[in-house]
């Protein structure tokens, strides 16, 4: 009989299929991010979730912090769970992955305090929005030629963004900084309020 926990990084127990926030930590979502490759590993030079999601992040410096740190956590359940590619995980066969995905998300985003920014369908369209320029420009900076009948000029990709892929310890102390800056801005910001 098989476990239905997974052993974490730093040694804990995680039920991707029964999540706790308890067990929730942002040392293991970075870490696992870090390591996990977009496309499935198959860019030119490995390039992880952990730094496609510092990248989306980057774009919402000038919005409120928790949406920042939203877009920073947009795909932080894959830390527990892996990165389906895009067929695969809209496929019907893959139905109760995306069930576990959002049950995991909704944990994840009361955890850190960002379901109400995720419950505004406004901010998570433009994160949305944000991730599919994301992709595209990580398509055409770090993959082959789109296959003929593939479609990749449906948005544009940004243009002032040139990805280096990091190394996985880069990638996950950049998560790491990214959502300790994240988490004081909102933090001023709050106090600012209540002064």
């Amino acid at each position: 009989m098989t476990p239905d926990w997974i052993m974490t990084s730093r040694g804990g127990v995680f039920y991707p299929l029964a999540p706790r926030p308890e067990d929730v930590d942002i040392r293991d979502i970075a870490h696992a991010l870090a390591a996990v490759n977009r496309f499935n590993g198959h860019t030119r030079e490995p390039y992880s979730v952990a730094q496609h999601s510092v990248l989306v992040s980057y774009q919402f410096d000038n919005d409120d912090p928790s949406v920042a740190l939203l877009a920073l956590l947009h795909d932080a359940s894959e830390a527990y769970l892996g990165d389906i590619p895009r067929p695969l995980k809209h496929s019907p066969v893959f139905d109760s992955y995306r069930v576990a995905e959002r049950q995991l998300e909704a944990v994840i985003f009361q955890v850190f305090h960002v379901d109400v920014y995720a419950d505004d369908a406004g901010a998570m369209q433009r994160i949305k929005d944000v991730d599919r320029r994301m992709l595209r420009t990580e398509q055409a900076q770090l993959m082959p030629p789109a296959a003929p009948g593939e479609v990749r000029d449906d948005v544009e990709p940004f243009s002032r963004i040139v990805i280096d892929p990091w190394s996985a310890r880069v990638a996950e102390l950049a998560f790491l900084v990214r959502y300790h800056v994240l988490c004081q801005r909102r933090a001023d910001l709050v106090e600012g309020r209540s002064a």
